[in-house]
Formats: structure tokens, sequence, C-alpha cells
């Protein structure tokens, strides 16, 4: 059995108290006489009852150099009432930075025990291994660790900040609410730079507890602590929502979890999870709602773009090898990128619809798969080449209604918007109708598989009631996209559309050697997913 460890000087007090005050005595690391489970033990000299913290399902958190706060689950039996589940808070304080260290290490160690288990102990069946989070069962390990590299750097939180469209409506959203801010208890879901911990902060909060799971939280403090005066009233806090305790529940909720399509990257299950969590009955959640916009577009260049770039597959001899069984294939892939880029708007070819999710009531699950029924009516004769899609969300305050969009034609964000682009185009008159499905499949990559239908109905004296005329489909990810150049692509009215293929394509390449490029070359802006894939 491995001998405790004692800290014989530090004081601490319980947070949850309503009166609490500090008091000065020991802190032992050790296992349970009767459980045998690891805990912390916080015993005051002369003291019969001392706190003890089962560590199986314990946090700390640094508050300062010298101080800690360890959190840990609690349940409460009353008579005729079923037990409940809350968290408890107590905050520790050492002498020196060495004892405060070692604390750290002590805590680090003993919890790992629990997970592990001592030297030679097993259960019946095996070994005691460590329980995944709700996160770790349904994300690659590999991709959690790229995404939470990823935003761990500061140039890509630059890259969101400068977005002033996200950033200005953000701020004007907490601002022009300051009613919902003003004593209240807020917590900042993926707070990366800590920017909205500081904006609700600046509206009056009471405190802010800044949840951040990549290393990005080491700058977040840097940034808070340079802003004393707000800083004060913020709490860093490293770990996943799925996994952190907190010490007291949130009257309102901050976050930023869209990403391109709204629901790339998978954030908004996070956010949905901290709700139901940590937000008090009631509170308040920013954004409240979002909505996917959809409708149906015409780009000829676009799609002859899509389609040249696999034009490199029909080389019968490249270095004596025939390309060509390749091209198919290549044709394929390029098709099954969703383009990221702004567009103009005159592109469309009817009105849009939407899909709404509603943050304060829809449930994780319903964001595992997302099934939107499609009908338009176009609004011209033309070429089909795909749908098009973007997002907006709504801060629902009590003062302002703010929304945030990413349409096409508004100021650009670094969302951009997004189309899906079918292989086979479809051909439609002006008032015939157009049906479909979006389909949106969740997978552990953090994205999701699109599924797209669109077909145009029967149409005219005769037609067939609900019959379909032509059908196409696609299948595209959404965490491999295209990323066209970032300013709207010249307009061209739908008259002028409908140009040979060859000549579209030797308008093309006249253009790109006016560039100072080979024909056939198309520039893509570089992988920036900071820029995009949010």
């Amino acid at each position: 059995m491995a001998s405790a460890d004692m800290f014989p000087n530090v004081s601490f007090s319980d947070v949850n108290a309503a009166a609490s005050q500090e008091a000065a005595g020991k802190a032992v690391f050790g296992l349970g006489p009767a459980s045998g489970a690891a805990r912390l033990s916080l015993v005051r000299p002369g003291a019969e009852q001392a706190f003890q913290i089962d560590l199986s399902d314990a946090q700390i958190f640094k508050l300062g150099q010298m101080e800690w706060l360890c959190v840990s689950g609690e349940t409460e039996a009353k008579a005729g009432v079923e037990e409940k589940l809350f968290s408890r808070a107590i905050k520790v304080v050492l002498r020196t930075e060495a004892e405060s260290k070692a604390f750290s290490l002590a805590f680090q160690r003993w919890k790992q025990q629990t997970i592990s288990g001592t030297a030679g102990e097993s259960l019946e069946n095996g070994s005691i291994v460590a329980c995944k989070s709700k996160f770790d069962t349904k994300i690659e390990a590999s991709s959690a660790q790229m995404y939470f590299h990823y935003y761990g750097q500061l140039l890509h939180q630059q890259n969101m900040l400068q977005d002033f469209v996200r950033t200005g409506t953000y701020y004007a959203a907490v601002m022009e609410n300051r009613s919902d801010f003003e004593g209240k208890v807020v917590v900042d879901v993926g707070a990366g730079s800590g920017i909205l911990s500081l904006f609700a902060a600046q509206a009056g909060a009471k405190h802010v507890y800044a949840v951040e799971a990549s290393e990005m939280v080491e700058h977040a403090q840097r940034l808070i602590s340079g802003n004393p005066s707000l800083g004060q009233r913020i709490t860093i806090i490293k770990g996943k929502v799925e996994e952190v305790e907190l010490p007291e529940k949130a009257d309102i909720l901050i976050s930023e979890p869209m990403g391109t399509l709204l629901v790339n990257e998978r954030m908004l299950e996070s956010y949905v999870i901290a709700r139901d969590r940590f937000l008090a009955p009631d509170g308040k959640m920013f954004p409240t709602t979002g909505r996917i916009h959809m409708a149906p577009f015409s780009d000829e260049y676009l799609y002859v773009e899509m389609a040249n770039k696999s034009l490199f597959w029909q080389q019968h001899n490249f270095f004596g090898v025939d390309l060509t069984p390749l091209h198919g294939s290549a044709f394929d892939g390029y098709f099954s990128q969703p383009v990221v880029d702004a567009f103009d708007p005159r592109l469309l070819i009817s009105p849009s619809t939407h899909h709404t999710l509603d943050f304060t009531s829809m449930k994780e699950e319903d964001l595992y798969e997302i099934d939107i029924p499609l009908s338009f009516v176009s609004s011209v004769g033309t070429r089909v080449h795909g749908l098009a899609c973007w997002f907006d969300v709504l801060f629902n305050g009590s003062t302002v209604q703010r929304w945030l969009t990413t349409a096409p034609g508004s100021p650009t964000t670094h969302w951009y918007q997004l189309r899906c682009v079918l292989a086979q185009p479809l051909y439609v008159m002006a008032g015939q109708e157009i049906t479909g499905r979006l389909h949106l499949v969740a997978h552990s990559a953090q994205s999701y598989t699109i599924y797209l239908t669109m077909s145009a109905k029967m149409w005219g004296v005769g037609a067939e009631p609900g019959g379909i005329l032509q059908t196409s489909t696609a299948k595209l990810e959404l965490k491999e996209p295209y990323y066209r150049l970032s300013q709207p692509q010249a307009y061209m009215p739908q008259d002028q559309q409908q140009l040979p293929l060859s000549s579209l394509q030797a308008q093309g390449s006249g253009q790109q050697m006016q560039d100072g490029l080979s024909p056939g070359i198309t520039v893509e802006q570089e992988r920036d997913s900071a820029a995009f894939t949010r």
C-alpha cells in the first residue's frame, strides 16, 4: 500500500458554504480505510470531521501561485427525497510555491492511481481501466488532437478575432444586453483566447468561468491577467465541458460554436452538453438559435472549373503512363468537395428556405443526423448546378435581438458560404418545382458527410402530378472542402451562362493566362481552418 502524502500547514474553505471562513489545517492524500479508494482529507486541528474528497471524480484548478480549487461530485440524501448529485468546491492555500507544486503533483499521482489501480490490483474480469468521457467515445483521438492543437495557436485565434463582423456582433450582442450579464454567473464554452469572457466581464458579470481544452489557456491566462480590472472576475478552467466540474450553476452561457455550414467540427454538441450540465433553469444562451439557409444556384463558371480539375487525368502519355483509368475517380473526388467561397447572391435562382436549430431545447442527439426536405420554384430557365448554403445565429437578449449572418451579399465573414455542386446539373424552366433532400450524418472526425438529392419535377400542361423529370445526387465530405478565392466571383447573367463547354474552357484559360498562370491551373487559397472550417 502506498504511503500517504501530507501537507501539515494549509488553509482551506468551503466555497459552497454561505458564510465560509478560511481555516488552518492539514491536507492528506491517502486511501480510505473502508473503500480503499484514493481520497484527499482536509482536517482542522482538534476537529473530528474532515472534508473527504473522492479523487475518482475530483479536479483541481489553479487560482494563483499558491491557491487551488478542488472540485468534486457529492451526494445529498434527505428524508423522503432521492439523492441529488451536486458539486463541492474547496479552496486550498499552500504556504510556498514549492509546496503548491508538490500538492499539484501529489493530487495528479493519487488521482492517476484511481484510474490505473494500484500494483497487482485487478477486477474479476480484468484490470482496472480508465473510463472515456462522452467526447472521447464519439470523436477519434487523432481528430481531437489535431483540433485542440490547431486552436492552441495564436495565429488562428487572431484570424478569428480579425473577423470584425463576427467579433463586433458578439461585442454588440453582449453590451446591448447588459441586463443579461450584470451580476450574473457566466460560462464561456470553448473560451479560446478569452475574448468573450472579457466581453462578459465588461458587461458586469459577477463571475465568468472560461472553459478551454486546448493549450490556448496559457495565452488566455496572460491576456486576462493583463486586464486585471476584468480578470479578477474570470476563472480559466482547462478541460472539456464534457468532463470539467464547476462550483456553481451559470445564469448564461456564451460561446462561438459555429463551424462551416453551422455544424462543422461538432462543437454545437458540446454547447448543448454544457447547457445540460451547467445552465440554471431559465438561463440564457448566447447564441440562442441557429438557422441553415439553402437555395439552388446556377454558376456555369464554377461547374466548368470543377470539371476541369480532373483534366490532368485524361493524359494518355504522362511520362509513358496512361492516366485515364483514374479520370472517373478524380472527377468524382473533386465533386465530393463542398466549395467554400463568397458568391454573388444573383446566382441564386429561387428564394431560400431554412432549417432551425434551437440551442435552448434541442437534444445533443439531434445533431447526430440532420434531415432537411427541400422545395423550391425556379425563377428562371437555366441549368441548376447545386445547392448553396449559409447560416445565421440569433442572440436573443432581453433588450436587443441581434443576428450574426453569413449570407451572400452581406459583409463577408471567415465562414464565407458553402456550395454543394452536382456532377450532373439539372435543367429547369421558369416556374418549375425543384425538390430534394439535404441529409447530414455526423462522423467521428468531427464533421459530417453530406448526402444531397435534387430533382426537377414535371412541369407544364399535362404533367403527371408529383412526377419527377430528372434527378441528381451527390455525396460530399464537409471536412474536406475546396477553398476557393475569398472574394465574390464575377456575376454572369443567366442568359449568358448557356455557353458551350469548350467556349467556357477557352475563356477560363484566357483569364488564367492574363493572371500569369498556365491554362487549366486554378488558384486555391491557403487552407486555413480558422479562416474557413470554423
